[in-house]
């Protein structure tokens, strides 16, 4: 049975969304200081299903509606209010919704062992890149990489034979594997064909180096025994 409908709740809290979506809209470089308010409504929106009030079929037809662009922020900002301790919702307004939804990730597996002090003490003093690095190495207990994005400016005609090449590449690697490492093995592979013959060996083992690192776990062994046994 849905929830008795509060009609005079339900039309503050969605006049209360509209006012800081329309807030927002107006001053960019200001648009993480409410975000924590925005959060808490949502969540009353949805436990409330005062989207009824506006005579919507559901909570995902009422995110449509007022977050046309992107329905996955208004998720994260809701699993900031969900996930975060009450106590330093103050202190996220100093360092922005995505680093609050990075370290939510980190209270969802910590649970009751999220020291919320040290973590936001990461957030504050870490770029976001750094932040988001840090909590991928405390999830997972493994050092990452820095990313970087590249542009690239194609033909049309172009697009189809990169596509392609891209989508082979990622046949052999396995679905896993991001298109990043599709190209990046795309261009090892030429590199290996453009040096054999060219008298640059260091540009050669470098090639194979990164080829071997794609190889999964009992190929990479199979690799090592055959190269071993030709050199003894």
């Amino acid at each position: 049975m849905p929830p008795k409908l509060n009609r005079k709740r339900a039309h503050f809290v969605l006049t209360k969304i509209d006012e800081i979506l329309a807030w927002e809209k107006q001053r960019e470089v200001e648009r993480d200081t409410r975000f924590v308010d925005l959060g808490s409504y949502l969540c009353e929106v949805r436990a409330g299903q005062y989207w009824r009030l506006d005579s919507l079929g559901s909570f995902d037809e009422f995110l449509q509606r007022r977050f046309p662009d992107s329905r996955r922020t208004a998720y994260y900002l809701m699993s900031i209010h969900e996930h975060l301790p009450p106590q330093i919702r103050r202190e996220l307004k100093q360092v922005g919704w995505t680093k609050a939804a990075v370290l939510t990730k980190v209270a969802r597996s910590d649970g009751k062992n999220f020291d919320c002090a040290a973590w936001m003490h990461k957030a504050r003093s870490l770029s976001r890149d750094q932040f988001k690095r840090k909590v991928d190495q405390h999830l997972t207990g493994k050092e990452t990489e820095p990313t970087e994005i590249i542009c690239f400016k194609f033909y049309q005609s172009q697009i189809p034979v990169i596509e392609q090449a891209i989508e082979t590449a990622a046949l052999m690697l396995g679905t896993d594997k991001s298109r990043g490492y599709c190209l990046e093995m795309i261009c090892a592979d030429f590199l290996a064909g453009a040096n054999l013959d060219s008298g640059q060996p260091d540009v050669l083992l470098s090639s194979m180096a990164r080829f071997f690192k794609f190889l999964p776990g009992a190929q990479r062994q199979a690799f090592v025994g055959q190269i071993t046994g030709k050199a003894s």
